[in-house]
C-alpha cells in the first residue's frame, strides 16, 4: 500500500515537473517573438566564416566600426550617438555573433581571438580601410584583442567603460550567467533564462545605468527586448565564459598596442570598476589618452553622447591623421 502511494506521488511529481518545463518553454517562445516584433532587423545581413552579421553602416568617408557590450546590441550605438557625429565618417555598428540579430557559427565558441577574427573578417569583407574601433565594455575587450593580434587592420581604438583585466572572484560577479556547460547553457536559455531576465529586467537595467536611470524607451528605441531570446542567452553566457579563457593571457600584451588609442571611463561606474579596468591602462598602453569622467555610470554613450563624440573624434583624429585623402573608403561589401 506504501508503495503504490509513493509510485503514485513521483507519478504526480513527474508530471508537475513536466508541466512546469513546458510552460517556460511557453513563455520563452513568447516573449522571444515579442522581442522580435517590438524590435525588428534594422540593418544589413553578411556572412562572416559561417556567421551570419546583421549591421548598420551609415555615412561617407573615414570609417568607425562599433563593438557593443555584454549582453548588449547594436542599438547602443545607432539610438544614441548615430545621426550627431560631424560629415565625413562612416558609421558601422554589427551586432557581435549571437547577440541582436547576428547569429554565431555552428561550433563557435565566443572566445575573444574568436569574436576579433570575426571583426577582423567583417573589416576585410566591407573592404574598409583600417577603421577607428570603439567599444564599449566587453567590446572593448575584444577591441584590444584585436589591437594586439590583427593591429594591421584597425587604425586605432577608442574605448568605452572597457573590460581590461580579470578579476578576482569574477565568476561570483557574473552569477547566473556563468554556465560552463554547453548543454546546461542551452537548456537555461529556453527555459529558465528568458522569463527571469524579464521578471527582473528593470532591477538589472537600474543597476547597470546608476548612478544615472534608464532612459524610459530603453526596451525599444535601445533594443532591450533583444536580450529576452534564448539565442541572446546562450550567446551572452558564452561570452562570460570566454571572458575567464582569454582575457588574462590578452592583458599581458597591453603594452605591445603601438597605435593611437583612448578611454573614456564613468568615476561613478558600479559595473566595471574605473580603479580596476582604467586607471591601470594608464601604465600600459603608451600614449593613451585616458578620460574619467567624475559622476558617471557605465553608459556613457546614453547618458552623455556629447562628450562620447568629442572623445571619439579626438582619437579618430589621430588615428586617421596619416591619411592624405579624406574620402578613400566607399566601396560596397562582397557578395
Amino acid at each position: 500500500m506504501l508503495f503504490s502511494i509513493l509510485s503514485w506521488l513521483l507519478a504526480v511529481l513527474f508530471l508537475l515537473a513536466v508541466l512546469g518545463i513546458a510552460a517556460l518553454v511557453l513563455a520563452t517562445r513568447w516573449i522571444a517573438a515579442k522581442a522580435e516584433r517590438l524590435v525588428p532587423p534594422v540593418g544589413k545581413f553578411i556572412e562572416i566564416d559561417g556567421n551570419r552579421i546583421h549591421y548598420v553602416d551609415v555615412g561617407e568617408g573615414r570609417p568607425i566600426v562599433f563593438l557593443h557590450g555584454l549582453g548588449a546590441q547594436l542599438h547602443h550605438f545607432t539610438s544614441t550617438l548615430f545621426g550627431r557625429f560631424d560629415p565625413g565618417y562612416r558609421l558601422i555598428a554589427l551586432d557581435r555573433p549571437g547577440s541582436g540579430y547576428s547569429v554565431r557559427a555552428s561550433g563557435a565558441t565566443g572566445r575573444l581571438p574568436e569574436q576579433a577574427e570575426i571583426v577582423r573578417r567583417f573589416i576585410e569583407t566591407l573592404r574598409l580601410e583600417k577603421p577607428l574601433v570603439v567599444g564599449h565594455s566587453l567590446g572593448g575587450a575584444i577591441a584590444l584583442t584585436l589591437a594586439v593580434e590583427h593591429p594591421e587592420a584597425i587604425s586605432g581604438i577608442a574605448l568605452l567603460a572597457p573590460l581590461t583585466h580579470l578579476e578576482d572572484g569574477a565568476r561570483e560577479k557574473f552569477g547566473p550567467l556563468y554556465i560552463p556547460s554547453r548543454l546546461l547553457r542551452r537548456v537555461m536559455a529556453h527555459t529558465m533564462a528568458v522569463p527571469t531576465g524579464l521578471r527582473y529586467a528593470r532591477p538589472t537595467m537600474e543597476f547597470i545605468f546608476a548612478p544615472q536611470v534608464p532612459p524610459a524607451d530603453y526596451m525599444v528605441a535601445a533594443g532591450g527586448w533583444l536580450g529576452l531570446r534564448p539565442a541572446h542567452f546562450y550567446a551572452t553566457s558564452s561570452d562570460v565564459v570566454a571572458i575567464e579563457r582569454d582575457l588574462g593571457r590578452i592583458e599581458g600584451r597591453y603594452g605591445e598596442i603601438a597605435m593611437p588609442a583612448g578611454i573614456l571611463f564613468g568615476a561613478a561606474d558600479r559595473v566595471i570598476d574605473i580603479r580596476i579596468h582604467g586607471e591601470p591602462m594608464q601604465d600600459k598602453i603608451e600614449g593613451l589618452d585616458f578620460e574619467a569622467v567624475d559622476g558617471l555610470g557605465h553608459m556613457p554613450q546614453f547618458v552623455w553622447p556629447e562628450r562620447v563624440i568629442a572623445f571619439i573624434e579626438r582619437i579618430a583624429a589621430r588615428a586617421f591623421s596619416a591619411r592624405t585623402r579624406p574620402h578613400d573608403n566607399f566601396t560596397e561589401p562582397l557578395g
